[in-house]
């Protein structure tokens, strides 16, 4: 698997982006959706991951800079004919790792209640990720579940 910057202009990320923000409308009520657009992910304090495997898109996830020591994760999403197989745990981890070189302190991230969101839930946890209370700019909504995890500082290979 191969997980590298997106600039976004590619038709695959574009179509698989739509997908999300459909979904995300097909399953909560409008004003719970906090899903970012193609104009929000491009915005410069995000940065998108685009994973492919055998040239085909398998997922993305994306990384937004609340301040310089929090991050959170947006938009991640497996493509259909790559579910359970690995793809956002790798983007995940990959994430962790970008996080950690950034510095930040603490990675936060909002994702749905319904049930639907459930194997988001449960890979989060996997990685450590705790329930909180709304961060940022969010408040509190029955449809929405945050989560946040400290992180470790960077250490570089020597």
């Amino acid at each position: 698997m191969e997980i590298r910057i997106d600039d976004l202009s590619g038709k695959e990320i574009q179509a698989l982006l739509q997908q999300h923000l459909n979904n995300m409308h097909e399953i909560s009520p409008a004003e719970s959706v906090h899903a970012l657009d193609l104009s929000g992910l491009k915005s410069t304090d995000v940065t998108l991951w685009s994973a492919w495997v055998d040239g085909e898109l398998a997922g993305c996830g994306a990384l937004k800079q609340i301040s310089p020591s929090h991050g959170e994760i947006k938009s991640m999403r497996t493509s259909e004919n790559f579910l359970r197989r690995g793809v956002a745990a790798n983007l995940l981890a990959h994430i962790l790792q970008e996080s950690r070189r950034r510095q930040y302190s603490r990675l936060s991230l909002e994702t749905g209640t319904e049930t639907e969101f459930e194997p988001a839930r449960r890979l989060y946890q996997r990685f450590g990720f705790e329930n909180c209370s709304p961060f940022a700019e969010y408040v509190e909504d029955p449809n929405s579940a945050f989560f946040t995890r400290a992180l470790q500082q960077f250490s570089p290979a020597l």
